[in-house]
């Protein structure tokens, strides 16, 4: 039996295979990776990963590939910092900085963006795409580059100039929209399906958004196999903060974690593009789309496709929203 079960609605549950596609026809809800927790469980132990490199791909049996060559960007097994002159502060012993800035193009992207690209090979794509504040065109653009294939970006005009350099230097085909990422998004979404291409962030999502569950484990591994106490993750369309919940569940469902996570969830959005926190401010579980104004241009999506799975997480966790303002932002 394989370790991957396929797809599966995570609204009505219809199942799909394994394809390049991100949406359920029966219900339009969008579609997770499922996998047999029992066969992991059988394969992969604390020290099997001890034994696997220093990247994201030391977690291979969690992640939704099967047995084709992965793209190596190298990224993964970041520094969990532990700062205490920030710790004294707020009278907190154990606060810890998971540094992913030493990321191959300075970000998390490079997570998820590893998935994405080795999948969109497998599929036989030629051209791997996206839609973007700045962080994901930078790692899309370097994963083609070492997976071989075409990368086509597309960002809002007003992007900050040293974000587009950090794409650029990849040699990608630039495509700059007048409007927010919302607008962006939107046109690549058409776009996919005119012309076949793998949209990290679109067609190719489910298997994109597992990515960021690695973040989960490197934490619970740097922590001597533990799930932290509160976990405080910066949010723009809610997916990086869902898959760190999921990863800390799994780890505990295969074995790698002797007690079920019992983390707090809080999810920290720019105030001038919070529509998360705002909901949760209100006591609601419906997410209303916002236009962004502020500073934090990666955290500017203002509907957020995992927002009403962000709030479940944070009642479910008994967890937190917050928006902080630009003034803080540029503070701290």
């Amino acid at each position: 039996m394989s370790r991957l079960a396929g797809l599966q609605c995570r609204e009505c549950g219809q199942r799909y295979p394994l394809q390049p596609i991100h949406v359920c026809e029966l219900c339009f809800g969008p579609l997770e990776v499922t996998y047999n927790y029992d066969v992991i469980r059988a394969q992969v132990s604390r020290a099997s990963i001890a034994a696997g490199p220093q990247t994201i791909w030391r977690y291979r049996a969690l992640l939704p590939v099967d047995d084709e060559p992965v793209v190596e960007s190298y990224a993964g097994c970041t520094p969990l910092v532990k700062a205490d002159n920030l710790g004294k502060l707020w009278g907190l012993r154990n606060l810890y900085v998971k540094n992913d800035t030493v990321n191959p193009t300075f970000s998390f992207k490079d997570r998820p963006v590893a998935i994405a690209a080795t999948r969109a090979r497998a599929f036989g794509f030629e051209t791997f795409a996206c839609a973007s504040t700045g962080n994901l065109a930078a790692a899309v653009a370097a994963a083609a580059v070492r997976a071989g294939l075409r990368a086509v970006v597309f960002i809002p005009a007003d992007l900050e100039a040293s974000k587009i350099l950090n794409s650029a230097v990849y040699a990608p085909t630039i495509v700059a929209v007048t409007g927010t990422y919302d607008d962006v998004n939107r046109l690549c979404s058409e776009i996919a399906e005119k012309y076949g291409w793998a949209f990290a962030n679109i067609n190719v999502r489910p298997y994109y958004a597992e990515g960021s569950k690695t973040l989960a484990f490197e934490v619970a591994e740097q922590l001597g196999w533990r799930a932290p106490d509160h976990a405080i993750v910066p949010t723009a369309s809610g997916s990086m903060f869902t898959k760190i919940w999921k990863g800390f569940q799994e780890l505990y469902k295969v074995g790698l974690l002797e007690e079920p996570p019992r983390t707090r969830m809080t999810v920290a959005q720019a105030a001038g593009c919070g529509p998360i926190a705002a909901a949760f401010a209100r006591g609601s579980l419906e997410v209303e789309p916002v236009k962004p104004h502020t500073i934090a241009k990666s955290l500017a999506i203002g509907n957020p496709a995992d927002g009403y799975y962000s709030l479940r997480i944070i009642q479910e966790t008994g967890g937190w929203a917050l928006g902080v303002s630009d003034a803080e932002i540029v503070e701290g």
